[in-house]
């Protein structure tokens, strides 16, 4: 049996400790929100934060999780951080299919809590991995800014 805390829950899983969190999330405690894209960690559709660091669930072994605090974009907007990304992903529209952008926003997030003010470089370098089919690249930079409160065009604070 393993215990773990998802989004501030406990939750106790009868599971192989090398079980992929992914699946862990999705079928055991019934998260769907984290999404399997490649399986290795290459896409970043299942990216999850184990104590406040943007981590790939597919590759990560629930048994590894230990006391560590697992956040998912279901709980992503239990801070004033997370909010801001939801609401920015919203406002400008960002996605299409919609099936990366939890793994989107979970990065996101990450980058906006070690850099409250990124540059250009910054989003790129912290999204890279993060792939998007429909290529709404261009939004989901100006919905970082804007959940920065930077001026999506010219990096000007708002």
């Amino acid at each position: 049996m393993i215990s773990l805390t998802v989004n501030h829950q406990r939750h106790e899983v009868d599971v192989p400790d090398e079980m992929p969190l992914l699946w862990v999330l999705r079928d055991e405690i019934g998260l769907k929100g984290t999404k399997f894209g490649c399986g290795i960690a290459q896409c970043g559709a299942c990216t999850v934060h184990i104590d406040g660091e943007p981590t790939r669930a597919c590759v990560t072994p629930v048994g590894s999780i230990g006391a560590k605090a697992v956040t998912t974009v279901e709980g992503l907007g239990d801070t004033p951080m997370g909010k801001a990304v939801q609401a920015a992903w919203m406002h400008l529209d960002v996605p299409q299919c919609g099936y990366c952008q939890a793994g989107q926003m979970m990065a996101a997030s990450g980058l906006l809590r070690s850099t409250p003010k990124p540059s250009d470089a910054e989003i790129d370098d912290a999204m890279r991995g993060n792939f998007c089919r429909c290529a709404t690249y261009t939004r989901i930079r100006a919905a970082i800014k804007t959940a920065a409160g930077i001026n999506a065009s010219d990096n000007r604070e708002v």
